[in-house]
């Protein structure tokens, strides 16, 4: 009997062992910390590695999160300044820098890091109408970070970083706003596609301009090389007219031709004068009796008629001083070419001027036995 109390003994003195070095050992995870109380007092905090407490005295509490802690908040309605109300989710990181703090300071951190987040997003968004808040994300989130750390830093919890996940306006607004945008947007095409339509004309115009420019010098160029050109031209006429000149000049000279000649082509060249359709009086000149009495000796066998030398008796004898359908009678043997002229064959004497050499001698044909040019100052 003794020796199985002893047994029994023997063993709960074995689990009583086991049982004090299993509540004395304490192992703490890195990034972790563990408040001890004894007797329900704060007693010591335990580090991360190898721990021993006091068995049935001591009592370690929860292990508290030392790394930092992201929390993501549920949407809260914020009124703004311009009376909106808005849902903002927010987004906190935080860290646990006393674990005694945490545990004794505040119930609960999380809910109270929540609840803090909460008032001062009120208060911050609060003083800000809608536009102001939809850009001014930044200013918000350090306001929020200064006024949590500021609140948290007796807790043991030091406040990292705070964002805004999104600002919701009411749906209403948001068509607002989005008509407003789109409205914003059309006006800056507008002004985009105006401000190209104003550089497009401004560089079509200094296009025109230029090549208007250029144009007129090209004519400018052109117009002066045709004048060159023509006045070389007229140059080379002229000098071959002179040249022409000269040379049936030369050749009269050397032809000699005698005073008969002359007046037959004097009398050849009065059809010519007459034919001007705008001719209404021809005036016959007084040489004309001369020129006639020098082609007499030209025409074989010809009888000697006088011929009238003043305008009245040309008048009297047949030859009128206007008037169409004036005639001459043709005299019995005449040279056949002035025959038809005198006939009136190459059409009727249309009247009409001579010209300025009205009442003058004919050259060659006042002047029996003298060269014409001779007298001709032009011609010498």
């Amino acid at each position: 009997m003794s020796t199985l109390v002893a047994t029994i003994l023997l063993v709960v003195l074995v689990i009583l062992v086991v049982l004090v070095i299993v509540r004395s050992v304490r192992i703490i995870p890195q990034a972790t910390a563990g408040i001890v109380e004894r007797f329900g007092r704060y007693h010591r905090t335990l580090n991360a590695g190898l721990n021993m407490v006091t068995p049935f005295v001591d009592r370690l509490r929860p292990l508290i999160d030392l790394r930092e802690q992201v929390v993501s908040f549920p949407p809260q309605p914020v009124i703004t300044r311009d009376n909106l109300v808005v849902g903002i989710d927010t987004v906190i990181y935080f860290q646990v820098t006393d674990p005694r703090a945490a545990t004794y300071e505040v119930a609960n951190y999380i809910t109270a890091v929540e609840q803090l987040t909460v008032t001062t997003l009120r208060n911050v968004v609060g003083g800000m109408d809608l536009e102001t808040a939809l850009t001014s994300r930044d200013q918000i989130n350090t306001e929020l970070r200064r006024e949590l750390d500021e609140a948290t830093g007796k807790w043991g919890i030091r406040v990292g970083r705070v964002e805004l996940k999104a600002i919701e306006p009411p749906s209403s607004i948001q068509d607002s706003m989005e008509k407003q945008m789109r409205a914003d947007r059309d006006k800056r095409a507008a002004i985009l596609s105006a401000e190209g339509n104003k550089q497009s004309a401004i560089l079509n115009a200094e296009g025109e301009r230029q090549a208007a420019v250029l144009k007129a010098r090209g004519e400018s160029e052109a117009a002066v090389l045709r004048a060159e050109a023509e006045a070389k031209a007229q140059a080379a006429r002229a000098r071959g007219q002179a040249e022409a000149i000269l040379t049936v000049f030369r050749a009269i000279h050397e032809g000699n031709p005698d005073q008969r000649l002359l007046a037959y082509q004097y009398m050849q060249m009065l059809p010519q004068i007459a034919q001007g359709d705008s001719n209404k009086l021809w005036i016959v000149p007084s040489e004309i009796g001369k020129a006639l009495e020098g082609i007499g000796g030209l025409i074989g066998g010809a009888r000697p008629q006088t011929v009238p030398t003043t305008p009245e008796a040309v008048t009297t004898s047949g030859l009128t001083s206007s008037g169409p359908g004036s005639q001459l009678d043709p005299p019995a043997g005449r040279h056949a070419g002035l025959e038809g002229w005198l006939t009136g064959s190459s059409g009727p004497v249309h009247d009409g001027a001579v010209g300025d050499g009205e009442g003058r001698a004919v050259p060659g044909a006042g002047h029996a036995g003298s060269s014409p040019f001779n007298d001709d100052a032009s011609l010498v």
